[in-house]
């Protein structure tokens, strides 16, 4: 109960309520149904991101990769080898595990700008290997008709509000896992390598595997995001692995904000519209939005929900402020009274 009193849990839990409306409002529009399924999908990702780069402060330019990893996993086994989807599913969710540790065990040997330019690297390897591998990824042909989630008779997943329930509810579970691993001792021993490695390792903390697990269960996000992406858009191209893909979830973190709860879902809906809106002027975009997030760097360098969370903080240090001196005020008014009256009874 104490959780729900904290004014930013009480602003996420507004905003996860309104998303699981939007059915309510826009059940009947099949696009914009679309398009907020794949925001989801996208901010699962960048959850994963938030791990590693807003827990931990190591910045991994690979996420992109993993979700393609995540994607083409999915929308090759369900298409050329007629899996199921779920068995697909858990395939991806266990290799970019696999790919992430293994990735993780030679680029975490790095530090600050060559681990960057180290994983952008691998996210590259990941996006060449996909998109000229021909004989197994189709290379630019891409994957068509990837199949939907099975329930058999009880839910349809072709349905879009189906579907976007089930991103949902696995969203859910991705938030309620950054939650209760910002609010546990891996939560703050990340943290602490985030503010000084050094530090860390002083007071016993044990970095590399810190800094190893996180980057793995960074991954795993990335593929769940892919591997959910392929079944909501039905195809997938090379571009779903990009380096590209890594620096839109950079921009999602980077508007929603670093190491919160909230941040990664709130950016990935917004830029997930603007791209929308935008996307008859798709060379140009990036004109009118790089003012924006230039601005957001400029004036809320922790994102809209870091932002609101300060102004949050310094409304509320001010009416503690105030309580203590209007106490104080009354205390001191009593204390001549009491000198009085004591004197009086002399």
């Amino acid at each position: 109960m104490s959780a729900l009193k904290n004014p930013r849990n009480i602003g996420t839990l507004a905003l996860l309520v309104i998303i699981a409306a939007a059915p309510l409002a826009f059940g009947d529009e099949n696009y914009i149904m679309r398009v907020i399924t794949t925001g989801l999908c996208a901010a699962i990702a960048v959850y994963g991101m938030n791990i590693i780069l807003g827990f931990t402060g190591q910045l991994s330019l690979a996420q992109g990769g993993f979700f393609g990893i995540g994607a083409y996993t999915v929308g090759l086994l369900t298409t050329d080898y007629d899996w199921s989807f779920w068995s697909a599913f858990a395939l991806a969710v266990i290799g970019t595990a696999v790919v992430g540790y293994l990735s993780g065990l030679i680029a975490l040997r790095t530090r600050d700008e060559y681990f960057a330019i180290f994983t952008m690297a691998i996210g590259f390897i990941i996006y060449l290997t996909i998109s000229r591998w021909e004989a197994v990824t189709h290379a630019h042909s891409g994957v068509n008709n990837v199949k939907f989630p099975e329930a058999g008779d009880l839910i349809d997943f072709s349905d879009p509000t189906a579907m976007f329930y089930l991103v949902f509810v696995i969203l859910l579970v991705c938030v309620y896992i950054t939650y209760a691993i910002r609010r546990s001792g891996v939560g703050r021993t990340l943290l602490t390598i985030r503010t000084s490695e050094d530090l860390a390792d002083a007071i016993g903390v044990k970095v590399g595997l810190s800094k190893q697990l996180a980057f793995a269960a960074s991954a795993v996000f990335g593929g769940i995001g892919g591997g959910l992406y392929a079944s909501v858009v039905g195809f997938i191209g090379p571009d779903a692995a990009s380096v590209d893909k890594t620096f839109e979830f950079l921009m999602f973190i980077l508007v929603g904000g670093m190491g919160t709860v909230a941040g990664p879902l709130i950016g990935s809906m917004i830029v997930t519209f603007l791209f929308e809106f935008f996307q008859d002027f798709q060379a140009y975009r990036f004109i009118v939005l790089g003012p924006i997030i230039i601005a957001l760097v400029i004036f809320a360098p922790r994102g809209i929900v870091g932002y609101l969370g300060g102004f949050v903080d310094r409304r509320n240090r001010r009416r503690r402020i105030a309580e203590t001196r209007s106490t104080d005020e009354a205390r001191g008014a009593a204390e001549p009274m009491e000198t009085t009256t004591s004197e009086e009874t002399k």
